[in-house]
């Protein structure tokens, strides 16, 4: 079954029960956790805001790259996701394809791997601590490459280890 990378993240209301909750809703609806990072917390990427609490997580699923979309975004809306706008905004929960296997997906709903991975230490530190070898199917260069390589300047600190389970 294709394994896949997924980083979750707010920045609204209680940040860290809400990426718990969006696990499960992930583990029971999309597919199994085979790992999963510590949760970092990092300021916010391309606006102002409160600080974001994020997550990766790497699950093994027999759905395509469409339904995983699809049902990620029905967990966002249960959640209390709302798009207000096309830029950045505060949110409840984020929920992003990082990685669908090795597949390169490039359709006008979704980009796989996620554009810009290399470009974001919130998503690189997470995701370099449960695959630092994995290496992007685009550029060939592991996730622990790019974030030795990473132009962002940002702060992102460990708050809490990973899940054990």
């Amino acid at each position: 079954m294709p394994l896949v990378y997924l980083i979750l993240g707010g920045n609204k209301g209680n940040r860290t029960e809400m990426i718990s909750t969006a696990i499960d809703l992930v583990t029971s609806h999309i597919g199994q956790k085979m790992a999963i990072s510590g949760l970092y917390e990092s300021e916010s990427w391309g606006f102002k805001s409160e600080p974001f609490i994020n997550q990766v997580i790497k699950i093994e699923t027999p759905l395509s790259p469409a339904k995983i979309l699809l049902l990620s975004q029905e967990i966002e809306n249960k959640l209390g996701r709302v798009r207000k706008s096309e830029g950045y905004e505060a949110r409840t929960i984020d929920i992003d394809i990082l990685y669908y296997d090795l597949m390169v997906i490039n359709t006008p709903d979704l980009i796989v791997p996620h554009p810009k991975i290399a470009v974001r230490r919130f998503v690189l530190m997470p995701l370099t601590e449960i695959a630092p070898d994995l290496k992007d199917p685009v550029t060939g260069i592991t996730v622990m490459e790019m974030l030795a390589n990473c132009p962002d300047g940002s702060l992102v600190k460990l708050i809490a280890k990973k899940d054990k389970g």
